[in-house]
């Protein structure tokens, strides 16, 4: 049995008032944990978010014999000092996509590396042969059973190569900046991702003493120049860009006057900007987003939105915005370009009263406004459970969300946190 949220809907009314404050960005977190496995001090990581992700990294870490503690969003991590134990547990790594950032780490400090076939999220298919590939290139072999898989260096370290990756990706951007800083000589990664979350990784590793160049371009170069030491410095994991959004277009359905703050706006701007097509008054600062309809409900126009690399649409804000389109005038193409089986939540908000046409896998149609109705409701994955509460909150009536462990893997006392600003949320204990 897993806990259960209940929300009471507010049918429409825009009652949601004050501020709410963004988190430290999982997606960071997890990397900058695994990162540290290439320092020879302590790793002190400030503003970690408190969540089962981070958690279960902080575990695999300890698997592998870093001693951690964590308190109050401050973690510490010194790296293992003896003992050869490259693997990654299979039992925390088969529910967690991320743990697969480790297999760069782990593989360029002890030259070989196991670790089982990963997990996280239903949404689509995740292949792994970018990994595979990209460690051939750097001179390693790799087998593969039932289990997972095995990888070896042939020399004693990972040597320095021009990576291209067909398609973008910020996992595979990430696990090849952080092996190659221990590999021998200079790797250069072509069409890589660019992400806020890959810039917050290289001034970390930057900050240790790694060489890395073109963060923010299509092509990053890592010069390889063995163990980085932090020498007592701290690092501030970036905001969280998605909560950040998710908490925006919440906003923008249902709040009188919210501000969302301890985010960076210039990382945005995708979704800002078609915030403020749809018709939604916006506030920018320097640190903060306020959403306020000044006295007046704003008429949401829909705006179709397409899924792409950042710095385009997010496709983990997809699910958010949806929503929205639900109860914007008009119709809306929402076209998901990163994952297929991302749209397949579309079938619960049909079940609210949703006017949504599944066209393919990749695209759906949105007509509205249609006012949501409260119903029992089963988070599918991370993005999309947040999604539902956004939902829920508009909706009339109660929801009852189910399967809540897949948003606490990526938000931190959720429900508390949208109790400050009036959503009428409870979390019901298994």
């Amino acid at each position: 049995m897993q806990d259960t949220f209940v929300i009471e809907g507010l049918a429409g009314k825009r009652t949601l008032k004050g501020a709410i404050a963004v988190s430290g960005a999982k997606n960071a977190a997890l990397k900058l944990m695994a990162a540290s496995l290439v320092f020879r001090d302590r790793v002190v990581l400030k503003n970690v978010p408190d969540i089962e992700d981070v958690r279960r990294m902080a575990d695999l870490l300890a698997h592998l014999g870093a001693k951690i503690s964590f308190s109050r969003g401050t973690m510490e991590i010194m790296p293992p000092q003896n003992g050869n134990l490259p693997e990654i547990a299979p039992d925390i790594a088969k529910r967690m996509r991320a743990s697969v950032v480790l297999t760069g780490p782990i593989l360029a400090r002890y030259g070989k590396v196991s670790f089982p076939h990963p997990g996280g999220c239903v949404i689509g298919a995740r292949p792994i042969d970018i990994f595979i590939k990209g460690f051939d290139a750097m001179g390693a072999r790799s087998v593969s059973d039932a289990k997972g898989y095995r990888i070896v260096t042939r020399g004693a370290h990972l040597v320095g190569a021009e990576i291209f990756f067909r398609k973008q990706s910020v996992t595979a951007t990430e696990t090849f900046m952080i092996a190659a800083v221990l590999a021998k000589g200079t790797t250069v990664l072509k069409n890589a991702a660019m992400e806020p979350e890959i810039e917050d990784l290289a001034k970390f590793l930057i900050a240790g003493g790694a060489r890395v160049s073109g963060v923010g371009t299509p092509t990053v170069t890592i010069h390889g120049g063995g163990f980085l030491s932090m020498r007592g410095k701290t690092h501030t994991t970036t905001p969280d860009r998605i909560e950040a959004g998710s908490f925006l277009i919440l906003a923008a359905l249902a709040g009188q006057d919210v501000e969302v703050t301890r985010l960076n706006p210039a990382h945005l701007e995708s979704l800002t900007a078609a915030l403020t097509e749809a018709g939604v008054p916006l506030s920018v600062g320097k640190t903060s987003i306020r959403v306020h309809p000044k006295g007046k409900v704003p008429k949401l126009i829909s705006q179709s939105i397409q899924t792409h690399e950042y710095p385009g649409f997010p496709t983990d804000l997809q699910a958010p915005m949806t929503i929205l389109l639900t109860q914007a005038h008009g119709e809306a193409m929402v076209f998901e370009t990163i994952f297929e089986g991302r749209l397949n939540y579309t079938e619960s908000l049909k079940g609210m009263g949703a006017d949504i046409t599944m066209m393919d896998p990749h695209r759906i149609l949105v007509k509205g406004p249609e006012p949501l109705k409260g119903r029992n409701l089963e988070s599918p994955d991370l993005r999309a459970g947040l999604a539902f509460v956004i939902a829920a909150t508009i909706a009339k009536g109660r929801s009852v969300i189910h399967n809540v462990y897949n948003i606490d893997r990526g938000y931190e006392n959720i429900e508390g946190r949208l109790r400050k600003i009036g959503v009428k949320i409870e979390r019901i204990p298994a």
